[in-house]
């Protein structure tokens, strides 16, 4: 009688061990069921144009760094000149034609472009710079400082084009004349030297910013 006692206590305990395993099993199941479910949510991807290719590879050409054809596509040579350009310019050398980098070299971002931020990725860290330092903020020049250097160009035979306050490819290599004929680093922007060499005003804003040393590169 104890033996049979004993049997059937053994029985019980294997079927409620068998159901807390079955509960347990379909309590996973389903929570692996939900997570497959949920879709994970990516941002928008930030994609460059055949247009906007075409220009950086007519800038990048200019410069020197790239000697192909400008056909719009990123092949591996101007992946690599747009790296010596990234490196060159605080950018992270990725070889894409990223946001940062479409707007370090003045080229116009679409309206969906707009959209999607910059990466913070997209530049060099103050390790990669080389200093050790926070990076300094940008020197911008301003749409009229562009006009009033443009027509300055105009008057000194450089440049023909129209007094836009952007500068252009036309614009740039205005600037890049007149900064060889001036003894400026020959960089084709508009930075506070130059306007200082032309006897264009400083704004406010730029008189107090020690942003960038007399001279360098900017992303306008």
């Amino acid at each position: 009688m104890k033996s049979l006692h004993n049997i059937v206590l053994v029985s019980l305990l294997s079927l409620g061990a068998l159901s807390v395993h079955g509960q347990a099993s379909m309590t996973s199941r389903n929570v692996s069921d939900n997570d497959a479910k949920t879709p994970s949510k990516r941002g928008p991807i930030f994609r460059a144009n055949k247009d906007q290719v075409t220009t950086a590879q007519n800038m990048l050409k200019k410069k020197g760094s790239y000697s192909g054809e400008a056909t719009g596509k990123l092949d591996p040579a101007t992946r690599d000149a747009l790296k010596s350009y990234q490196k060159d310019n605080g950018l992270k050398a990725t070889g894409t034609l990223n946001r940062a980098t479409l707007e370090k070299m003045g080229i116009a971002l679409t309206d969906p472009q707009k959209a999607i931020p910059a990466s913070p990725s997209s530049y060099a860290s103050a390790k990669a710079a080389g200093d050790g330092k926070p990076r300094r903020a940008v020197f911008r020049a301003t749409k009229d400082q562009i006009v009033e250097a443009q027509k300055r160009l105009k008057s000194g035979g450089m440049y023909s084009g129209e007094e836009t306050g952007k500068l252009d490819d036309p614009t740039r290599e205005s600037l890049r004349k007149y900064q060889e004929s001036h003894g400026i680093k020959v960089t084709g922007t508009l930075n506070q030297i130059t306007l200082e060499k032309m006897g264009i005003e400083l704004t406010d804003r730029q008189k107090s910013s020690d942003s960038q040393p007399k001279g360098a590169d900017d992303s306008r």
